[in-house]
């Protein structure tokens, strides 16, 4: 653990910012001072109702009917927030900016583009929350999506947010059977789709699958077809976006409880169904103020991107900046289309001051020696926010010297669990190389041992202590509530345990170490796998790869699969990736042997499938270890069947 940090905030931006003014706030309303960042974290994670019912009278959520008392029960699960409260998530995003400032900027890999104001923005929710209610879609019913990161799957969402429907949306390249494993749970009324999407230079018609799906799902009334590809698309039984969209309604917002369900995301699914997990519109409304405000530091005139689908939480995440007035930058199609460099001059043609992405982009970027900052005119850009695995000590480097050594490093993680991050950044925290600066107000995180015990300076379980608002309401069609305790409360009962691996620093910053369950456990030294695939995706000749340990087997091996760089044989680097395990990790963590394949087999959010190869390499048959539609790449599971 290093001391010196890798950035350190400004202290006149420090002074400025939201955090700043709510620990002020607090001494001057509260009487609570408190010095510091950690102060005010272990403030708000110790006294849960005093924090939380602060922090919605200092960020100005619009009740519309007050609360009895900001938590009626801590119990997990179960916490009930803010009871007798009512409000609207879509109220709270259509209110903060100004009628001329920008909302929305929009770019698709081809060149397709638009903007929306504020007010455009909300003209078209009215007009589409019309229709809604032409259509009888009243509170509780489901509104779904087949549709990219685009402004009209926006509109689509807040329209039906703003009637009290619930929302789901998947990305338009799903396939068929992964769309209906989630849709078909939730008997939507109403399916947006659109004709086809474009990716990596190529045209996809997703029409086939719309009309699948309207087979499918016997409870839909209507379904809305937004014309991406061609003006001229038409369908079966389909109503065009122009035609669905072109009255003219009244802006209005429906009251609901701070519990009513805002939507349903949806876990990996790698067996059986996706898990429905469902959050309420008063849990999402506070706990993205919360990030967005005062972590992320966001307010009219900041540019948000993150390359992300609408079948990811970061989707959900990214609109949610409306709430605080910023400018939501989408972008839809390839990362690396036509070349990695697309992603940075959107940053730069957009003057994006906040750009979000994956480790394994910034990895990429690493490796085929990217320079942003000498190519592009990134000067708007203040942070750098990176998420989806953990990001690696050469990556914190290379933002540091590549895209600026005053941008801040936000490297978060939490989950679509909460749809929030858990641990990350704060911009009067600096940034140390290779960890997550804090853990997030309010967000009672903890490493614990096998016995239930706080570790310091140890890696053990992340277990959340205590409610968070954003914790799922319950889990679609999970009535006793037996599938909700399994997932998350097991085995330590009243505990969330979310499954990763865990070190907070004696600073009370973090690392992320893998999943718990995909643990490397070789003669009684456990180690996560972010660790190995950073020594061994360090290599120019590797792409990608996977690590496996079978050992716990009588005949077990620990095994690396990797993916190749064009024209580079194993034997060419095999040796040196032993050497550079050894040296690194241990002797015992140098595999048994390394295997080439064509590539990783990635669930539809890009992880890495680890336990479900695992189990395949145990004699589990695919079609048990891992449901091929919850898979972006099925068919690379041929390469691990064994033989």
């Amino acid at each position: 653990m290093t001391d010196t940090p890798l950035w350190r905030p400004d202290p006149e931006r420090v002074e400025a910012s939201r955090m700043a003014e709510f620990r002020r706030w607090l001494a001057s309303t509260r009487g609570v001072e408190v010095g510091d960042y950690q102060a005010l974290w272990e403030w708000s994670t110790s006294d849960l109702e005093a924090f939380w019912g602060a922090l919605v009278e200092f960020l100005g959520v619009r009740f519309h009917s007050d609360h009895e008392r900001v938590l009626g029960s801590t119990e997990m699960p179960g916490a009930t927030w803010f009871p007798g409260a009512t409000l609207n998530y879509a109220e709270h995003a259509l209110s903060a900016g100004a009628d001329d400032a920008q909302a929305v900027i929009f770019e698709r890999e081809d060149g397709l583009s638009s903007t929306l104001t504020y007010g455009e923005l909300r003209a078209q929710v009215a007009a589409v929350r019309a229709a809604l209610v032409d259509l009888g879609v009243q509170r509780g019913d489901r509104v779904v999506a087949l549709a990219p990161n685009m402004p009209r799957t926006l509109v689509a969402f807040l329209a039906a947010a703003s009637l009290g429907a619930t929302w789901s949306s998947c990305s338009p390249d799903f396939g068929v059977r992964a769309v209906a494993d989630r849709f078909t749970q939730i008997e939507p009324v109403v399916l947006f789709a659109v004709d086809g999407y474009r990716y990596n230079g190529r045209t996809f018609d997703v029409r086939p699958t719309v009309a699948e799906l309207q087979r499918q799902i016997p409870s839909l009334r209507a379904t809305v077809l937004i014309d991406y590809l061609s003006e001229e698309a038409t369908a079966p039984d389909t109503v065009p976006w122009t035609t669905f969209a072109s009255g003219a309604g009244e802006l209005t917002f429906d009251a609901v409880p701070f519990d009513h369900p805002l939507w349903v995301l949806y876990s990996s699914g790698t067996t059986g169904l996706p898990k429905g997990i469902v959050q309420g519109h008063g849990g999402i409304v506070v706990e993205h103020l919360k990030q967005l405000a005062l972590h992320a530091d966001f307010g009219p005139g900041d540019r948000f991107f993150w390359f992300t689908t609408t079948g990811w939480m970061m989707w959900n995440y990214l609109i949610s900046a409306l709430m605080v007035g910023a400018t939501v930058v989408m972008y839809d199609g390839s990362p690396a289309h036509p070349d990695l460099g697309t992603l940075w001059r959107l940053a730069a043609r957009h003057r994006v001051t906040y750009f979000g992405t994956s480790a394994p982009y910034i990895q990429s970027c690493l490796k085929q020696h990217l320079t942003p900052a000498k190519d592009h005119d990134l000067t708007a850009l203040k942070a750098l926010g990176s998420t989806g695995a953990p990001l690696s000590p050469e990556g914190f480097r290379w933002i540091a010297d590549e895209v600026g050594a005053d941008v801040q490093i936000c490297s978060v993680s939490g989950g679509t669990d909460l749809c929030t991050a858990f641990v990350g950044s704060a911009p009067d925290v600096p940034v140390w190389l290779g960890e997550l600066s804090c853990r997030a107000l309010g967000a009672a995180v903890e490493s614990w041992s096998e016995a239930g015990k706080p570790l310091t300076n140890e890696v053990g379980e992340l277990v959340i202590t205590k409610p968070m608002p954003s914790m799922p309401l319950y889990l679609w069609g999970d009535t006793p509530g037996d599938r909700m305790r399994e997932s998350y409360f097991e085995p330590y009962p009243g505990t969330w345990r979310h499954g990763d691996w865990i070190r907070i620093t004696e600073r009370g910053s973090a690392v992320i170490y893998g999943r718990s369950d995909s643990t490397l456990n070789r003669g009684g030294v456990r180690m996560g796998t972010s660790e190995f695939y950073r020594v061994v995706e360090g290599f120019d000749e590797v792409a990608d790869s996977l690590v496996i340990d079978t050992s716990a087997d009588v005949e077990g091996e620990l095994l690396c699969f990797v993916v190749l760089a064009p024209g580079v044989p194993l034997d060419a680097v095999e040796p040196r990736l032993r050497t550079a395990l050894r040296a690194a990790l241990s002797p015992r963590h140098v595999p048994d042997r390394f295997i080439v394949v064509s590539e990783v087999p990635r669930t539809l959010n890009g992880k890495k499938c680890e336990v479900p190869v695992k189990k395949i390499l145990a004699g589990v048959p695919p079609e048990r270890a891992v449901s091929r539609d919850a898979l972006a790449n099925p068919d690379s599971l041929t390469a691990f069947i064994p033989r």
